[in-house]
């Protein structure tokens, strides 16, 4: 009888499939190709380096990971593929119905902590509600709420805060929706049209959320500023390059500080004005 091939193990696996991700362009081939595997596996990525690396996977278990490896070869996220992302404490239900929620996005919820004990916050354009949920789960005390123009996006966030069990108010509609806040955080569509984007974001993402800001990316940034009269303090975040027009943005309406806040890679980020 024809001798049957052993399975591959686990070593072989990550070898073999780093090296398909990186000849796809992949920016993290490795760390990718462990987080799939780890959730085949059921096991964290710590997981796959405690248990023997010559372990063999059954025949389900090859063809779960094959299929998603075949997934991010075609450059689907990989949050998109697990089904979560991770962003401070919290882990966040998404898929292509929102943004995914990056590191840089964390400077907004850094904003939001510095308020005063009770204060009325309102993140516009939630998406996945990571900078409001995120902000109730370390900050209890304030008063959250969130807004997105697109419903479908509400429905992931209000699913999120449903399963981690925290409270804010979400309502339907472009801006902060009416209402007294004493601050307001907002990640916006600021990409200016021509920008050449990742496929990841440029095939998966949701185009709206990403290109919906006008010619030079800022119209609804523009937008949201005029209907902040009583509002204290804003937090937008912003594109590479935008930092000097919306700064005059925020000065024309009376904000008298602006102070500027970098990312890890040393773009300004998001810009806070404040009264």
């Amino acid at each position: 009888m024809p001798e049957t091939a052993a399975p591959a193990t686990v070593s072989q696996l990550l070898s073999r499939a780093t090296g398909r991700l990186a000849d796809a362009g992949c920016d993290t081939p490795r760390l990718d190709t462990e987080l799939l595997l780890a959730e085949v596996l059921g096991v964290t990525r710590t997981g796959l380096y405690l248990a023997a690396p010559g372990t063999g996977l059954d025949d389900a278990q090859s063809g779960a990971f094959e299929a998603l490896i075949a997934r991010r070869v075609e450059r689907e996220p990989v949050a998109y593929i697990l089904g979560h992302r991770e962003f401070r404490r919290i882990s966040l239900a998404v898929d292509r119905r929102v943004l995914i929620p990056r590191p840089e996005t964390e400077l907004l919820v850094e904003v939001g902590l510095s308020l005063d004990r009770g204060a009325r916050v309102v993140d516009v354009g939630t998406g996945s509600g990571a900078v409001a949920l995120a902000l109730k789960d370390e900050r209890p005390d304030l008063d959250v709420s969130a807004t997105d123009i697109s419903a479908d996006a509400l429905a992931v966030a209000r699913a999120n805060a449903a399963r981690l069990g925290l409270e804010v108010r979400f309502a339907e509609g472009e801006l902060a929706c009416g209402g007294v806040h004493d601050a307001v955080l907002a990640n916006l569509p600021y990409v200016e049209p021509g920008s050449e984007l990742a496929p990841e974001i440029a095939r998966y993402e949701p185009a709206p959320a990403i290109w919906g800001g006008g010619p030079d990316g800022l119209d609804v940034v523009r937008r949201l500023v005029r209907t902040l009269a009583g509002t204290q303090l804003v937090g937008l975040e912003i594109g590479a390059g935008q930092a000097g027009a919306v700064a005059e943005l925020l000065g024309a309406a009376g904000f008298r500080s602006v102070q500027r806040l970098s990312d890890l890679a040393g773009h300004e980020r998001v810009l806070v004005g404040r009264r």
